[in-house]
């Protein structure tokens, strides 16, 4: 693999001393020549044994110059002998091993350092391994093509301006300096127009970017301010700046059509990366290393007012930021396109998109599989409509191009990136409106196979995302509670964010205490004096019954239903055990299964909760009492545990 250029620009906070470093193999680390650190590590290391930085340092660049069969078991007798060892430098391990082993010994290690993971990484690593094994993310007339403009030196990040593409380049210039850890010259901004065919006509350096001797770099043209944001180094005219630390960096700075420039982000101890002006937003969006991040690059984004800085950075948070480098945000209809070295993609960098939900979040982002990217680095990704559908521009180091990163066009039919399906909602106590933790979930399809399955957080929220498909199921179940299930058919012009709220009863809020038994919460219900026949108020009261029992579906019911002593006991006898046979008839014949009700059983006037026995004067309201039915809930227990 070549020395990779956009190492420097995921890396540059180069140091200019090094009077404490303590070897030749860590001098020519830290200068990017990792060629040369492995010679001299290997040199050291048969004379004495290597820090446990060094042997990271060695790992490293093994890892950087494509030699991952060696890369790989110096990273693994690290976390040996350290299992509290970096989330970036897991991140390398499990690169490493994926080269070196294959998909199945890195899914393994990946399922060894979940415990490492943000739960949105471990979301994140699921769904791109089953998307890119199934090949779902293909895309039908997809046409790729190196780019005319590209030198023997390293050509990246294109942005759109007016009908031109601007570019970076470190194509050498006349009288240019050297930038000695690349071999090539410091990186400058270069112009080309877009063709018919979308290829770009022959670069010319662009004039309207004041002159610097030093680094220029990953233009974004912002159309409604009419500036050209870029990065550059921090100089003051002809003299780099340095921290304290000997350090300098990249800063972020604008220039208006009169060729006014100021700074917009700059921190001596800080780069800053690939800008991005979202104009319906007013937010700037860049990449830099800040401590508290969530392993190397990250991207973050600020609040502007016409391109004046307004809030300190915000990260975009774990569900796009990871363990490895996030670089190279563009936004376009809605999507984030970005560039990551995370463990779960084909190659180096390579390039996903996400979606923008109503709430704020951010979908799953998506690998947008070969084609676009490779084995190698793909990053810097661009896209906007044409007469034909849609025209971008991305960077690669693939194999076949014509020096160390090139820019690739790409015409497409439809806008790339796989179509996918969130399902996310609440499940919460229907009496107390308040969510249910720890639920289970389970999203199926059509055979009832279990596509997913998670539990609820502490507020009780949910969510799934997949591939797209037509059809849906969710169940949902927790001990001591109901059970919910509902099914869902689609097509594929509905919203793919479908919100989906679920009820489900706690067991003690359906029963009461009556006569000692635990019953049914159910409203009193009446016969007609002397009938057995389900009325409509009766059937109202038996709806109830009915949705308890799908939510419940384990409960096991008594039918026990009671008259006053009116009428002969015998013929009471007789009337209640044909209501309670009645009510167990009604429940059966709307799909009550028989297994449910484990009795019904008429007890006439045996059981008076009263006086009113025979003989016994009572006014009409206490015969009234007697007269009840209740379903009492045999396994009450049970269901609660």
């Amino acid at each position: 693999m070549k020395l990779r250029y956009i190492i420097l620009l995921l890396l540059m906070n180069s140091l200019v001393t090094f009077g404490q470093k303590k070897s030749k193999g860590d001098y020519f680390f830290y200068e990017y020549a990792y060629k040369d650190a492995i010679r001299e590590y290997n040199k050291e290391l048969g004379k004495t044994k290597l820090s446990k930085q060094q042997k990271l340092n060695l790992a490293d660049a093994y890892l950087k110059t494509g030699n991952f069969k060696r890369a790989s078991p110096l990273y693994i007798s690290s976390y040996e002998k350290d299992s509290t060892m970096g989330s970036s430098y897991l991140n390398k391990l499990l690169l490493s091993v994926g080269k070196s082993d294959g998909s199945e010994k890195l899914k393994a290690y990946a399922t060894r350092f979940k415990s490492f993971f943000t739960k949105e990484l471990t979301e994140n690593a699921e769904f791109n391994f089953e998307v890119l094994e199934k090949n779902q993310n293909q895309i039908a007339d997809f046409y790729v093509f190196n780019a005319n403009l590209n030198s023997p030196q390293a050509d990246f990040s294109p942005t759109f301006y007016k009908d031109e593409i601007l570019f970076t380049s470190s194509r050498k210039k006349d009288k240019q300096k050297i930038y000695e850890p690349s071999g090539e010259a410091y990186l400058d901004i270069y112009s080309g127009k877009i063709q018919p065919d979308g290829d770009i006509t022959i670069p010319k350096a662009f004039s309207k970017i004041p002159i610097s001797m030093y680094h220029k770099a990953t233009p974004f043209y912002a159309e409604d301010l009419d500036f050209i944001i870029y990065m550059l180094s921090n100089a003051d005219g002809e003299e780099l700046i340095f921290d304290k630390n000997g350090k300098n960096t990249l800063a972020v700075g604008s220039v208006n059509q009169k060729g006014d420039f100021q700074y917009l982000l700059r921190d001596l101890s800080t780069s800053f990366y690939y800008p991005f002006y979202e104009a319906s937003t007013s937010k700037l969006f860049f990449a830099a290393n800040f401590q508290g991040g969530y392993g190397g690059t990250d991207i973050y984004y600020v609040f502007t007012n016409n391109g004046q800085i307004m809030s300190a950075p915000i990260n975009l948070g774990a569900r796009i930021n990871s363990p490895g480098n996030e670089i190279a945000p563009f936004i376009f209809e809605g999507s984030l396109y970005f560039s990551s070295d995370i463990f779960y993609g084909l190659g180096g960098m390579d390039i996903y998109t996400s979606k923008f939900q109503v709430d704020g979040t951010f979908s799953i982002p998506v690998n947008l599989g070969q084609g676009i990217n490779s084995t190698y680095d793909d990053f810097g990704f661009i896209i906007k409509k044409n007469t034909e559908g849609f025209l971008g521009y991305f960077s690669s180091n693939r194999e076949g191009g014509k020096g160390n990163d090139d820019i690739y066009g790409f015409k497409v039919n439809q806008k790339p990136g796989l179509k996918t399906l969130m399902i996310k909602g609440l499940v919460e106590n229907p009496n107390t409106a308040l969510g249910i933790e720890n639920t289970s979930i389970q999203l199926l399809d059509k055979e009832n196979n279990i596509l997913k399955q998670t539990i609820t957080d502490v507020d009780g929220k949910y969510q799934f995302e997949i591939p797209f498909r037509n059809f849906y199921a969710i169940k949902a179940s927790k001990n001591g509670y109901g059970s919910f299930f509902a099914s869902h058919a689609l097509t594929s012009e509905e919203e793919q964010q479908q919100v989906l709220n679920i009820a489900l009863p706690f067991v003690d809020d359906i029963v009461e205490q009556k006569e000692n038994m635990t019953v049914l919460k159910l409203k009193k219900f009446a016969f007609k004096s002397g009938s057995s026949s389900i009325s409509e108020t009766i059937a109202i009261e038996l709806e109830k019954v009915l949705q308890i029992v799908k939510k419940f579906p384990a409960i096991q019911l008594g039918i026990a239903s009671h008259t006053n002593s009116r009428g002969s006991s015998a013929n009471n006898l007789k009337l209640s055990q044909d209501r309670a046979q009645a009510i167990n008839n009604y429940l059966i014949s709307k799909g009550v299964p028989a297994q449910t009700i484990i009795s019904s059983v008429g007890y006439g006037e045996s059981k008076l909760i009263n006086q009113c026995k025979d003989g016994v004067f009572c006014l009409e309201f206490l015969h009234d009492q007697n007269v009840r039915t209740y379903f009492t809930v045999l396994n009450f227990e049970d269901l609660k545990n």
